[in-house]
């Protein structure tokens, strides 16, 4: 697992500390960290506040032509809403933890011409699933069933 997606794991645990969903992400331009989040729906009671718009929102305002130099790495394969923030963005390439226990839009991407790299991570795959089963109806929640 390469230092970016540590990064976004421990972004997902942060999230899971706080009594949150586990999911974390980072935005990397040029090899560095721009923007780190972690899904923080539960904490701020937020609709929106998932890990990849969390990490979008920490990155602050930034001019288009740097979201097109980014790597978006995220734990969990994302959803339809931020699969929407990476194409208007038009970030080039998200890096996957995981997509066994959710598989978002990454079709959609890759029709859109994202490179989407899952790396299949064990941690990603543990941390999600052990979630899953303490939480169910929160993590069904989240998926927007």
């Amino acid at each position: 697992m390469d230092e970016f997606m540590k990064a976004a794991l421990e972004e997902a645990r942060k999230g899971y500390a706080e009594g949150g969903i586990p999911i974390g992400s980072v935005l990397v331009h040029k090899g560095k960290i721009i923007g780190r989040g972690h899904n923080r729906r539960v904490q701020k009671g937020s609709p929106i506040l998932h890990g990849e718009m969390d990490a979008l929102e920490n990155a602050g305002r930034l001019p288009a032509s740097v979201y097109r130099e980014c790597v978006l790495y995220t734990t969990l394969s994302p959803c339809p809403m931020c699969t929407g923030a990476i194409l208007l963005y038009e970030i080039p390439r998200v890096v996957i933890g995981e997509n066994r226990t959710f598989m978002g839009e990454e079709e959609l991407l890759r029709s859109k011409g994202v490179e989407v790299v899952a790396v299949n991570s064990a941690e990603c795959y543990e941390l999600m699933g052990q979630f899953i089963r303490e939480q169910p109806g929160l993590w069904n929640e989240d998926i927007g069933v």
